[in-house]
């Protein structure tokens, strides 16, 4: 494992060209060693394109990375050692069995004999199928078929693991159980650089990099992101949800609307006035409110509020 104050990665104003399209403009950031990194953005905001970079399968347009010490433009070929990759699509062969399928990996990754074997044997002790080597894998669920993934991704022991979308489509239990040994592996000094749009997920990272359109929005811990929220959150609970949406994005004063729950996150550019204007515009077109109240910034508060002002700096 990576140890000192050597960053496990290094960012420097890396970008991705495609043509005339720029995935990824000028990001920098650094990853300290056994950190949780989390990369939040919706699809399409160049996250996957970023990891393909730093791990070596894609040469950047411009700027420079450094993995576990390697330049990802010089030595991009030596990198595949000192890391684990986990793909959204997590890259198993169906018809193959959990061991086969390790066993294939573990060869691809250079173990041989008794030294795979107990590899093989801790990472399904690891993600709990040990009980499941012989089941072939396309006879799994999808959440036994991300721990298969995981595990293939981490049977070589690499310093720094790289998940890209790693819980798409999988149900919540299982998400939650996938960041159980994913915390498990930090605690074993493992550096971990997640890709997300799931806000709740991101709340797990030790920092987080807000990307939007390519560009690096804000970085932070989740709590310093909520910090940068400037404006007032108003939640609303109106008897028409829908309604009181569209009534309320229409309304000039108001600045951002979006569904929280069962309810509304509101901001408005009257500060100190907004619940007031709120109850206001919703009394005038007969819609109820079960409660209303200013509350502190969530995460997906910051996240719509820094990637609008983001738009709005870019324009």
């Amino acid at each position: 494992m990576l140890t000192g104050q050597v960053p496990a990665i290094e960012v420097e104003n890396l970008s991705k060209d495609f043509g005339r399209f720029r995935a990824v403009d000028r990001i920098s950031f650094t990853v300290r060693a056994g950190e949780i990194f989390g990369f939040l953005g919706p699809n399409g905001a160049g996250k996957s394109t970023t990891i393909r970079m730093l791990t070596g399968l894609l040469l950047p347009s411009g700027g420079s990375g450094r993995v576990a010490g390697l330049d990802i433009v010089r030595e991009n070929y030596l990198i595949q050692h000192h890391i684990g990759y986990m793909s959204q699509r997590f890259s198993l062969y169906e018809d193959l069995t959990a061991e086969e399928n390790l066993t294939f990996f573990g060869g691809v990754y250079g173990l041989r004999g008794s030294h795979l074997k107990e590899r093989i044997d801790a990472v399904l002790i690891l993600v709990d199928l040990a009980g499941r080597r012989q089941e072939l894998t396309r006879n799994l669920s999808l959440g036994l078929r991300q721990r298969l993934a995981l595990a293939s991704a981490v049977l070589h022991e690499p310093a720094i693991l790289f998940l890209d979308e790693p819980t798409s489509g999988v149900d919540p239990i299982s998400r939650r159980t996938f960041w159980d040994l994913i915390y498990g592996l930090a605690e074993r000094g493992v550096t971990v650089l997640v890709t997300t749009h799931y806000l709740d997920e991101a709340e797990f990272c030790d920092q987080l990099v807000l990307i939007h359109q390519g560009r690096l929005v804000a970085q932070g811990t989740p709590r310093d992101l909520k910090r940068l929220v400037t404006q007032e959150i108003i939640a609303v609970y109106p008897e028409r949800l829908g309604e009181a949406l569209e009534i309320l994005h229409n309304f000039p004063e108001i600045g951002e609307a979006s569904v929280f729950g069962d309810g509304l996150h509101v901001t408005t550019t009257q500060a100190g006035q907004g619940e007031d204007a709120i109850k206001a515009v919703l009394a005038a077109n007969q819609i109820g409110i079960r409660s209303l109240s200013l509350v502190p910034a969530t995460l997906e508060d910051a996240f719509i509020f820094l990637t609008r002002q983001a738009g709005t700096n870019k324009q």
